[in-house]
């Protein structure tokens, strides 16, 4: 008889001591659960995840793509499942995961996400299926490290898709997702920039009224009622703000 293969759940943490205890119990089912945590923590995040039995491995953040890589070295499994902090597995995701990677031959698969954003389920306005490329096989992937942010996974073999879902729970407060778009906004606006793209004036009426139509009408943003008209004009307001960052870089 072959042995089951082996899987580690590998948690990137930096101050998540309000998160890190209920996605460690959502992934006990793992060989292993390993947090990864950026040196800079200065909450109780380690000592609430030793509590629950996970190791933990303190590493200097240089960037998000560095720190999955290295997580990757320090992982001896054939499997690793990333998840975040603010994720949880099911018992549901468990069961498809051990069955599917002991009788399939794929390098990596793709994990939707249900996403929770101000408390509600979004079933639309592009937050689903949201898949993500999380459970791989160790040693035919990595991250590369010309994308340090929105990381780009490079699978050496074929990919598939799970069925069921991370519980995502996004953003939990209006202030936290103002924050982590204006980094964003920065980010693409870099991008942008190395690119050799300019601001032209009309860009900045044109592009926030596409990306409003594209999550509303097009990602279904209306089935979302309210809470998917008020997505759709957030994310286009930052889009304009993308291009006025764009104009002062």
């Amino acid at each position: 008889m072959t042995s089951s293969p082996t899987l580690t759940a590998v948690i990137l943490a930096r101050d998540e001591e309000h998160h890190i205890g209920e996605c460690i119990a959502s992934v006990q089912w793992a060989d292993r659960v390993l947090v990864f945590l950026d040196a800079q923590t200065r909450d109780h995040t380690a000592q609430i995840a030793r509590k629950m039995g996970a190791d933990v491995t303190e590493n200097p953040f240089q960037n998000y793509a560095q720190q999955r890589n290295d997580a990757l070295a320090a992982v001896q499994s054939e499997w690793v499942l990333f998840i975040d902090a603010d994720e949880r597995s099911t018992p549901a995701q468990a069961a498809e995961i051990h069955t599917r990677i002991a009788s399939e031959h794929y390098d990596g698969y793709w994990i939707p996400r249900h996403n929770y954003i101000f408390g509600k389920l979004t079933r639309h306005t592009g937050w689903y299926p949201d898949y993500q490329l999380r459970l791989l096989r160790r040693a035919h992937a990595h991250y590369d490290p010309q994308r340090p942010v929105h990381e780009l996974v490079v699978l050496e073999g074929e990919a598939g898709y799970l069925q069921e879902p991370f519980i995502h729970y996004n953003y939990t407060s209006f202030a936290q997702f103002v924050e982590k778009q204006r980094r964003y906004v920065q980010y693409d606006a870099r991008i942008l920039k190395e690119q050799g793209i300019r601001p032209r004036p009309h860009k900045f009426i044109t592009q926030p009224l596409r990306h409003f139509y594209w999550r509303f009408v097009t990602l279904e943003g209306y089935k979302d009622g309210w809470h998917g008209l008020r997505l759709s004009a957030l994310m286009a307001w930052y889009e304009l703000q993308k291009y006025v960052h764009l104009r002062r870089l």
